[in-house]
């Protein structure tokens, strides 16, 4: 599976002046990707043979669910989708937004009415849209888009191949658990699949809660040809620990 990682959970602390050999010891394990990079790194990534991946397209608790933000989320995000685009970057990541009160069918319909035309706009220029869906137990609260029921229901309303969801497994597993049968029952609406360790968005090894030597193999045998993208705060060296994630999906 093609695989990618986070720069800011990876190099949080870091300088950016030291970001090339990051970049490079990425690659030589086998990563494909990086996301959410800074535009003056993607040079030196390019150099590593790194793809861009993700790019968020607006701030997470102003989002989608509320027809006020349509408007001026509908420019913004066109922008992000040109940017990307132009420089070759695969997805532009949405949200929801926080709940703020509102019902889930109200959120649902808001979204489906605020995505239709940025998904349209990002279908005619090759870049996806992926929905994340982000806890709201823990790192997020009050976001309204934390269930995969949610997610999935909006994607299945826009009806477009260039929506797909972000199926973040570590907000999910805080959310829900289940994530077997969630990804089994989802996979048709997946684009993208975050790794992390729960509880804490550590590394993925005996210290967390979730079994990803499972989740890899599952993913394996539904035929998931998207990224495994790996979100992580290492508690140590980092150059271990994309190693270390990486090995689960290889």
């Amino acid at each position: 599976m093609r695989q990618s990682f986070a720069w800011w959970s990876f190099a949080l602390g870091r300088d950016e002046r030291d970001a090339a050999p990051l970049l490079e010891a990425a690659a030589s394990i086998g990563y494909g990707g990086v996301e959410m990079l800074p535009e003056s790194l993607w040079p030196p990534a390019r150099d590593a043979g790194l793809a861009l991946v993700t790019e968020s397209g607006h701030a997470i608790d102003t989002g989608f669910n509320d027809p006020a933000n349509h408007a001026a989320l509908h420019d913004e995000v066109r922008r992000a989708i040109d940017r990307a685009a132009a420089a070759g970057i695969e997805h532009v990541i949405v949200f929801a937004g926080r709940r703020d009160g509102r019902t889930d069918a109200d959120g649902v319909r808001a979204c489906i009415d605020g995505l239709g035309p940025v998904t349209a706009h990002a279908h005619e220029t090759g870049v996806g849209v992926l929905l994340e869906i982000l806890n709201s137990k823990v790192d997020h609260p009050d976001h309204h888009c934390d269930r995969s029921a949610f997610a999935f229901e909006v994607v299945d309303g826009v009806g477009s191949p260039a929506l797909r969801v972000l199926f973040d497994a570590y907000h999910v597993q805080l959310m829900e658990g289940d994530l077997s049968r969630t990804i089994k029952a989802g996979i048709e609406r997946i684009g993208h699949v975050h790794t992390a360790g729960v509880p804490g968005r550590r590394d993925l090894d005996d210290r967390q809660e979730i079994h990803w030597p499972g989740i890899a193999g599952l993913l394996r045998h539904l035929g998931y040809d998207g990224w495994i993208g790996h979100e992580l705060i290492p508690r140590a060296d980092p150059v271990a620990a994309l190693r270390q994630a990486y090995e689960l999906f290889a």
